[in-house]
């Protein structure tokens, strides 16, 4: 495919076919994805294919609470998991909430649990006062690679973060060592439908000249 075409049909695909993703098409996604950046070219991705039912199963249950959480917080009105607005829902009505059964992690051909050595990055922002970025700069274009290869292959996926609220978990699970951040869970499998067009905000609302506050980027 060209690549705008793949850049601008690559969604967030949920629901799969069942057909199979054989190991040596999944080889080919991960070789292609392996040449995105990252910082010193030092390279401390690393992928875990997770095809096993039961340690999926394990997967999807270390993101119950985070998408408990989350649930809770956009019925309350709130911006859910957001860093600059502390949850206002209480434990008790988080823990009611009712997940629904349908997950991507249960449904995909395949499970890839993309991991960074902390070890390797560089996080220019670790002493501000806010969350963290600058680390996800090593890992997250590897990320988006994988699912932009997937697209040209004819598959979809998801990054999917929510089990990483539970990461002491699932590294215990997969053997993960501390030195290791869990960055994405990217569920792969044959699209049930492939959107041809997905809708956007404009360059102008999205790109400034100069500053922050300078007059929009347009032709």
């Amino acid at each position: 495919m060209d690549l705008y075409s793949v850049m601008r049909t690559t969604a967030a695909v949920r629901e799969y076919t069942g057909d199979p993703l054989p190991d040596d098409v999944l080889e080919r996604i991960l070789d292609n994805a392996r040449f995105a950046p990252s910082g010193g070219n030092r390279q401390g991705n690393r992928v875990i294919v997770v095809r096993d039912r039961q340690t999926r199963e394990a997967l999807i249950e270390c993101a119950i609470p985070g998408t408990k959480r989350y649930i809770a917080q956009l019925r309350n009105g709130e911006s859910p998991w957001n860093p600059l607005s502390p949850c206002r829902v209480d434990a008790q009505t988080i823990e009611a909430v009712n997940v629904p059964d349908q997950s991507p992690l249960r449904t995909a051909e395949a499970v890839l649990v993309v991991c960074v050595d902390l070890g390797v990055v560089a996080a220019f922002d670790q002493h501000l006062d806010r969350v963290g970025l600058i680390a996800g700069a090593s890992v997250y274009p590897f990320v988006w690679n994988i699912l932009l290869a997937a697209r040209n292959e004819g598959y979809g996926g998801v990054l999917t973060t929510a089990a990483i609220a539970e990461e002491p978990r699932v590294r215990e699970l997969l053997g993960i060592p501390d030195n290791y951040a869990v960055a994405a869970l990217l569920p792969l499998g044959k699209p049930v439908r492939q959107l041809t067009k997905l809708t956007r905000r404009p360059v102008a609302e999205i790109a400034t000249k100069e500053r922050f506050d300078g007059s929009p980027l347009r032709t």
